[in-house]
């Protein structure tokens, strides 16, 4: 313990230890987020527990419900050291808002890509039996052909076929999804607003991922965070999904890096001027000299 009862020691004042705060959460969003497209895309069939993946919109809303869970979760394990970004394109717009030093960028950006590329391991070491099943009774030889593309998706997002090659679609669709996400994250941690009571910013914040990937998650996969993409297309790049991950279809893997981080400090901009600086000048006006007053009445 140092003066003045201030604790000491690199988990006190690191950046390595909100690094580790920003992996683990991540961890944890990949591990459930993509372990639950695992479920539905591979695990269901291939345990014998239904017959079809994806019939009617059942799969999606599996799916949207289980990012959901996964945002919150990993919000609640690393919320108390760092906020729990576990997006670079939260981190950026919390930067670009003032709230956030931008020396920390960098590396909050690498220990939130490394969380996500460690829980798409997880989740491939967990059900590579039940892709290898799948595979095998869909005749894919490798994850690296055509057929390929069905099992990379349980880690990493693809542009719908109604877009044939132009990325101008997609990249649109993730300036939008991510737009939404911080504005939701702008509006739940403002305390001048509606704030969220009881501790349930992370469960709110996980509602508004559902309700993306409910509104906005078909053109492009809802990815709406670069390291969520990157991390896990950057795994399956290593472990053998070659051109299904890099570059992906028509030189897509881009798309879901650009588009949020455009999307978020947009939100930024968009949500100061129509919301904070109203809920701003409406706060109550501090008179000093009542403040002055209360100050020498309690010192008397």
């Amino acid at each position: 313990m140092s003066q003045a009862g201030v604790k000491s020691g690199w988990r006190a004042k690191s950046i390595w230890a909100e690094m580790l705060a920003e992996f683990l959460g991540t961890f944890v969003l990949l591990a459930f987020g993509a372990g639950v497209v695992a479920v539905a895309v591979v695990g269901l069939t291939e345990s014998g527990r239904t017959l079809v993946i994806f019939q009617g919109a059942g799969g999606w809303l599996l799916i949207t419900w289980g990012w959901a869970m996964a945002v919150v979760f990993g919000v609640y394990v690393a919320g108390g050291v760092t906020g729990a970004h576990l997006n670079p394109a939260v981190t950026l717009s919390f930067a670009v808002k003032g709230d956030f030093p931008w020396k920390k960028v960098i590396p909050y950006w690498i220990a939130e890509t490394a969380g996500a590329f460690a829980g798409a391991a997880l989740v491939y070491l967990n059900y590579y039996k039940a892709i290898d099943a799948w595979n095998a009774a869909h005749k894919v030889t490798s994850y690296a052909s055509a057929g390929g593309a069905t099992t990379f998706s349980i880690f990493a997002t693809f542009p719908a076929q109604y877009f044939g090659s132009n990325m101008v679609g997609p990249l649109i669709d993730q300036i939008i999804g991510t737009f939404f996400l911080l504005l939701f994250v702008l509006a739940v941690i403002d305390a001048r607003n509606l704030a969220v009571r009881a501790n349930l910013g992370p469960f709110i914040i996980g509602m508004a991922v559902a309700a993306i990937g409910m509104s906005y998650g078909v053109n492009a996969g809802y990815a709406i965070n670069p390291a969520r993409d990157f991390g896990p297309r950057l795994f399956c790049w290593l472990a053998g999904w070659g051109t299904n991950a890099f570059p992906g279809p028509h030189g897509y893997f881009w798309v879901p890096i650009v588009g949020p981080l455009i999307g978020g400090p947009l939100a930024v901009f968009v949500y100061k001027w129509f919301i904070g600086d109203t809920l701003e000048a409406r706060q109550p006006v501090l008179d000093k000299s009542k403040l002055d007053d209360k100050l020498e009445n309690f010192e008397n």
